[in-house]
């Protein structure tokens, strides 16, 4: 470490493994179990804690709680870890806790043991990210979003301020939901929801093309939407005709699995936002 990019008045343990480019803000904590890369910064009044592992460029502003157990009554003090990726924003006052344990580790725990954040992700303030979560790449979460333990959130997927997601919810890639949605069910790949529950309200179309996508795979999503949320057909049957869509349009072949394979996989006692 070089002790000019860390405040004399930050505690890291000397066990801690900082690059010498870190940059560590007054008064923050650093725990014997956390590896931060290079070029990242922690703001002030952190606590960075547990087997958390933090990536590359990274930027970390002041009060936040990064690493801490679990808010699960079953976890027993397992060895679990957080793992953050590259380049992503966090903003003031987030919480990020470790996973919980897993089936091996204690026959009470459904964990992976092991929460996940990816990479250039811009996470806002008082965002909170429970145990065993898996979040993708490019994502963006507004000040207040909450998901409980074990949800999985896709690349470019963005929550508006203060949406809630119950536990073992999935979020398709390119979904987005409206301020204050309230998520018990999956949201499949490139659907905006709103509401208490969240129902859809359409496709993520401006998103899209703003990712680069061209009218051609533009149209074939709001063909899938159609057959998805406009016809009358069952989950299943949509998914059938929807995956057909594939034999006329092979260059959005790929666009058409996310949403079909993701479909296949939602649990049928949890269903998706209608």
């Amino acid at each position: 470490m070089t002790k000019s990019l860390i405040h004399p008045t930050a505690i890291i343990d000397s066990k801690a493994q900082l690059d010498s480019s870190v940059r560590v803000g007054p008064y923050s904590v650093i725990g014997p179990q956390v590896k931060i890369a290079k070029g990242s910064s922690v703001g002030a009044h952190c606590v960075i804690e547990g087997h958390t592992t933090i990536g590359v460029d990274n930027r970390i502003f002041q009060f936040n709680s990064i690493g801490a157990i679990p808010q699960d009554k079953k976890y027993a003090g397992e060895d679990a870890e957080l793992v953050i990726g590259d380049r992503n924003t966090i903003r003031e006052f987030c919480t990020l806790n470790i996973g919980t344990a897993t089936p091996e580790q204690n026959p009470l725990s459904n964990g992976t043991g092991k929460t996940v954040i990816g990479s250039d992700n811009w996470i806002m303030a008082y965002v909170h990210v429970a145990h065993d979560c898996t979040i993708g790449n490019h994502t963006i979460f507004a000040n207040n979003s909450q998901l409980a333990g074990h949800v999985e959130v896709g690349d470019w997927v963005i929550l508006g301020g203060f949406t809630v997601v119950h536990q073992f919810v999935r979020l398709g890639a390119h979904s987005m939901t409206a301020m204050c949605s309230l998520l018990f069910a999956d949201l499949p790949p490139y659907v905006m929801c709103q509401g208490q529950p969240s129902a859809a309200r359409s496709m993520n179309f401006e998103g899209l093309r703003r990712r680069g996508f061209t009218p051609e795979r533009v149209a074939i999503v709001k063909t899938m939407h159609k057959l998805l949320y406009r016809s009358e057909l069952g989950l299943s049957d949509a998914c059938e005709q929807i995956d057909a869509l594939k034999a006329s349009n092979p260059e959005s072949a790929a666009d058409i699995s996310l949403l079909v394979n993701f479909l296949r996989s939602t649990p049928a006692n949890r269903g998706i936002v209608r």
